[in-house]
C-alpha cells in the first residue's frame, strides 16, 4: 500500500501543496494559480484538490501532513521581539496577535478541518529545514553543502549545512532580526516597490545604476561577516517594531523618504538597486566560501527566497568555489510545502534516498494539465474561431513560422510549472532577434514597466556558443545570469551610447546591444533557461523548428500573465489574458488561434482586465 505525503505551506505569502507518492513527487503547485490572487497566503485548499485528483486519491488515502514552519516557535520569536521592542513594537504586536491566535496556534485543527477525511499524523517542520529539503533531496547529488536565505523562518534567517544520502544537518545558523533577506527587501520598499514582489524588479533595475552606495551600506548599515553573515544596526529598519521597513534615520541617510510606487524611477533608485545588488552578492560568496571551507564538497545546493536572485547565482557560479550548484525552482515559500513532505519522508519515516539524473523535479512541471478534448469544448463554448493541427510538425512549423514575423505567441502546453518562472509550459514567446519585441511585451501585453529584461530560452546544446558558460553547465530553471559573449554584441554608435546615458530608462532600455536584443540587458546579461528535449519535449522541438528556420537558437519567454496576475493555469485563463492583450497567437495544446480572426465583441475590455488586478502583489 502506497504511502502519501502532503506538505503544505499557508499563511504568510505564496501558498502551495505539495504530494508524495513512496517519496516520488506527483504534484506541486501554488494556490494563487486556481484562486486568481496572486501570492495568496490562504490555506491552499485549491491546491491541494489539485494534488489529491492527480493522484487519484482522495484525503481518507493521505498517510500524513506536513507543515513547513512550527508555529510555536514562531510565536516564540514574535513575541519576543514586542519585548524587545515594547512599546514601540505594540502596533506590530496588535496587528499580527490575533492572526496568530485565530491561525497558526490552531493549524493541527485547522489541517484537519481543511483536509475533510483525512486522519493520519500531523508533523510541524522547521521553516529553514523545509528549504534545505526542497534543495537537496530533488538535487542530482548524494552529497552536497547547503545555504538557505530568506526573509525569515521562525528564527533563521540563512543556513548553512550539509546532505547526505537521506540525512541533512543544518549546522550554522544566523538569526532575526539581521537578515540578509530583510535587508534586501527593505531597499525594495525604499525604491517605491512591494516587499515580496518587487525584489525581481530591483534586481532588473541594478544594472541601470552605478554601485555609489556600498560604501555608506557598510559603514552606516550593515558590517558583512567573512562567513556571509550580517550585523544590522537596526536603528535604520522598521521592520521589528513597526509597519514599514524602513526608519525616519534610513531615510535622512539617503536624503528623503521612499519612493511613491508608480513614481518616476531616477538615478537614485538605479544607484540603491545596484548597490544593494553588489552587498547581496558579496553576502552570497562569502556564505559559499566559508561553506565550502566547512563541507569539501564540490556540490552546492540552494533554496530560499534570497535564492531566486539569479544574478548573485550566476556570479556565485562564475567565482564560488563549487564546480556544481542546483537550486530549488521553487526556492520560496512555496517549495516548502514540497521540502516538508521530502523531510518527513526521509527523516520521520526513515526512508532511503536514490539521486536522479538530472534532478528528480521534473523539470518543475508539477502542474495540471488538460487534454485537447477539454480544450476544444471550451473554446466551442466561448465561439473562438481556431485551427487545430493534430499533425505535431504541421503545428510546431505553423507556429515557428509566427514567431519569425514577430507575432508575440502564448503557448499553453502540457503541466503547468511550479515555482515562479514560467518553464516553457504557460509561457509568451517571440522572436529574440526582434528589437522591437522587448518593449512590445512590456508595454502591450505586460503592461509592466519598460526597463525590466526578458529571459531567453536557448537550446542547450547551443548554450556555450552564446553566453558565457561552461560546455557542462545547463540552467533549466531560469535561476542564472549569464553575459553575452562578445560576438554576438553589436557596436554602439555615438547616438546609442548617448541614448544609454538617457535618464528615461525608455530610452535606454531601446538600444540594440547585440544581436538577439530583445533578451540582452543593458550590462549584457541574460537570465538563462536552457531547453533539453528530456525536460521539455514539445517546447524543444518547437524551438528546434525555429532555428531551422532562422539559424537562431533563442527565443523570448517571459510569464503567460499581465502584471498583477497569477501565472495561467487554465485553457480559460489563457483564453482572456490573450484576448484582453496584444498577444497575436494562442497555443493551446493543437489549438492555434489568430487574434485577428476572432469576433471582435468577444475580446473583453482591457482596461477592465488590468483593473481587476491592478492591486495585486507584482
Amino acid at each position: 500500500m502506497s504511502v502519501y505525503i502532503l506538505g503544505i505551506s499557508a499563511f504568510y505569502h505564496d501558498s502551495a501543496a505539495a504530494l508524495l507518492r513512496d517519496g516520488t513527487i506527483v504534484a506541486a503547485a501554488q494556490e494563487e494559480r486556481f484562486t486568481r490572487r496572486k501570492h495568496d497566503p490562504r490555506f491552499p485548499t485549491n491546491a491541494a484538490a489539485f494534488c489529491l485528483s492527480e493522484a487519484g486519491i482522495t484525503a481518507e488515502d493521505v498517510t500524513a501532513v506536513a507543515f513547513y514552519e512550527r508555529p510555536l516557535v514562531k510565536w516564540d520569536r514574535l513575541v519576543e521581539t514586542f519585548v524587545e521592542y515594547s512599546p514601540r513594537g505594540f502596533t506590530l504586536f496588535e496587528e499580527a496577535m490575533p492572526t496568530w491566535a485565530q491561525l497558526k496556534l490552531q493549524l493541527p485543527s485547522r489541517v484537519r478541518a481543511a483536509i475533510p477525511g483525512f486522519s493520519g499524523d500531523v508533523y510541524f517542520v522547521d521553516h529553514h529545514e523545509s528549504h534545505a529539503a526542497s534543495a537537496f533531496f530533488p538535487s542530482p547529488f548524494d552529497e552536497a553543502a547547503i545555504l538557505t536565505v530568506d526573509a525569515v523562518g521562525e528564527w533563521s534567517t540563512s543556513t548553512l549545512g550539509s546532505g547526505r544520502g537521506n540525512q541533512l544537518v543544518l549546522s550554522e545558523e544566523q538569526r532575526f532580526p539581521h537578515s540578509l533577506g530583510m535587508l534586501y527587501s527593505a531597499f525594495t520598499y525604499y525604491a517605491g516597490f512591494r516587499v515580496n514582489s518587487g525584489e525581481y524588479k530591483l534586481m532588473g533595475l541594478a544594472p541601470y545604476g552605478k554601485p555609489r552606495y556600498v560604501d555608506l551600506i557598510l559603514e552606516r548599515l550593515i558590517k558583512l561577516m567573512p562567513d556571509g553573515s550580517i550585523w544590522m544596526n537596526m536603528d535604520y529598519f522598521q521592520y521589528g517594531q513597526g509597519l514599514t521597513m524602513t526608519s525616519s534615520q534610513f531615510h535622512e541617510l539617503f536624503g528623503g523618504p521612499p519612493r511613491q510606487p508608480e513614481a518616476l524611477i531616477t538615478a537614485k533608485e538605479m544607484d540603491l538597486a545596484a548597490s544593494i545588488q553588489v552587498v547581496c552578492e558579496d553576502a552570497m560568496l562569502n556564505a559559499a566560501r566559508h561553506l565550502h571551507e566547512l563541507t569539501k564538497t564540490s556540490n552546492l545546493v540552494m533554496a530560499g527566497g534570497v535564492a531566486l536572485n539569479c544574478v548573485a547565482n550566476g556570479r556565485l557560479r562564475r567565482e564560488g568555489p563549487f564546480e556544481n550548484i542546483w537550486i530549488q525552482p521553487a526556492a520560496g515559500d512555496a517549495g516548502g510545502a514540497l521540502g516538508s513532505a521530502l523531510l518527513v519522508w526521509h527523516r520521520e519515516m526513515h526512508q532511503p534516498r536514490h539521486p536522479q539524473s538530472p534532478d528528480s523535479q521534473s523539470g518543475s512541471l508539477l502542474g495540471p494539465a488538460f487534454s485537447n478534448d477539454d480544450i476544444g469544448l471550451f473554446l466551442d463554448s466561448m465561439g473562438a474561431t481556431y485551427e487545430c493541427l493534430s499533425d505535431e510538425e504541421a503545428l510546431l512549423d505553423r507556429v515557428a513560422r509566427l514567431m519569425a514575423e514577430e507575432k508575440v505567441v502564448g503557448w499553453f502546453q502540457g503541466r503547468m510549472e511550479f515555482g515562479p518562472r514560467a518553464l516553457g509550459c504557460r509561457s509568451i514567446i517571440g522572436d529574440a532577434r526582434s528589437p522591437r519585441m522587448q518593449q512590445k511585451m512590456n508595454v502591450s501585453i505586460k503592461f509592466r514597466e519598460s526597463f525590466r529584461p526578458f529571459a531567453p530560452c536557448i537550446l542547450r546544446e547551443h548554450a556555450t556558443d552564446y553566453f558565457d558558460m561552461r560546455p557542462d553547465e545547463e540552467s533549466p530553471y531560469m535561476l542564472f545570469v549569464a553575459p553575452v559573449r562578445d560576438k554576438w554584441r553589436t557596436e554602439l554608435s555615438d547616438s546609442d551610447r548617448r541614448d544609454m546615458a538617457d535618464p528615461d530608462l525608455r530610452v535606454r532600455v531601446s538600444v540594440r546591444r547585440s544581436t538577439v536584443p530583445a533578451i540582452t540587458h543593458v550590462d549584457y546579461s541574460a537570465r538563462i533557461q536552457t531547453v533539453d528535449a528530456g525536460r521539455h519535449g514539445r517546447y524543444y522541438r518547437l524551438m528546434e523548428r525555429f532555428h531551422a528556420l532562422t539559424g537562431c537558437p533563442i527565443i523570448v519567454n517571459t510569464s503567460f500573465n499581465i502584471r498583477g496576475e497569477p501565472i495561467v493555469c487554465t485553457p480559460d485563463d489563457a483564453y482572456r489574458c490573450f484576448m484582453a492583450t496584444d498577444m497575436d497567437c494562442l497555443v493551446l495544446e493543437n489549438y492555434v488561434l489568430l487574434k485577428e480572426t476572432q469576433t471582435f465583441s468577444l475580446i473583453p475590455n482591457i482596461d477592465d482586465y488590468r483593473k481587476k488586478y491592478s492591486g495585486a502583489l507584482d
